[in-house]
């Protein structure tokens, strides 16, 4: 597989990632909503963000989009451990939450893994830069 072909490979699958893991918080957006509403509003936020990641990875320069889905990813999973550990304020849960956090976690770290394996495609696909002496720039005596 080229360089090429493996980083739109790795955006594809981050976008399915970033879709599935918006999907799974909008599911949740209205029982949050009624128990501890920021939580709700956070769930919202964050799949409307992953939303706009899954379209970014399409975009020519899909930068912007990778570092805002490594945020709200990382967040996401940040979010979860501290809740079923420390707790969040007024929020604490137990376990992994089947089918819902299971399925979050698993494409929140999935993409997280894609980017650091798109990293590495990309470093590939830049030609390195070295720097040459020219027959010019030697001093003759």
């Amino acid at each position: 597989m080229s360089s090429r072909s493996a980083e739109a490979w790795l955006r594809g699958a981050a976008a399915i990632c970033a879709l599935l893991s918006a999907v799974v918080h909008l599911l949740l957006v209205p029982e949050h909503l009624q128990e501890v509403p920021y939580i709700g509003i956070l769930f919202l936020v964050g799949s409307v963000a992953l939303l706009v990641v899954a379209a970014g990875l399409a975009r020519r320069d899909p930068v912007p989009a990778w570092l805002l889905g490594v945020v709200v990813n990382g967040g996401m999973i940040l979010g979860f451990a501290l809740s079923r550990t420390v707790g969040l304020p007024d929020y604490q849960e137990q376990g992994w939450d089947p089918p819902y956090g299971t399925l979050s976690i698993i494409s929140e770290a999935v993409f997280l893994v894609a980017f650091v394996a798109w990293c590495g495609a990309r470093r590939t696909l830049t030609p390195s830069r070295t720097v040459t002496r020219s027959a010019a720039s030697v001093h003759v005596r």
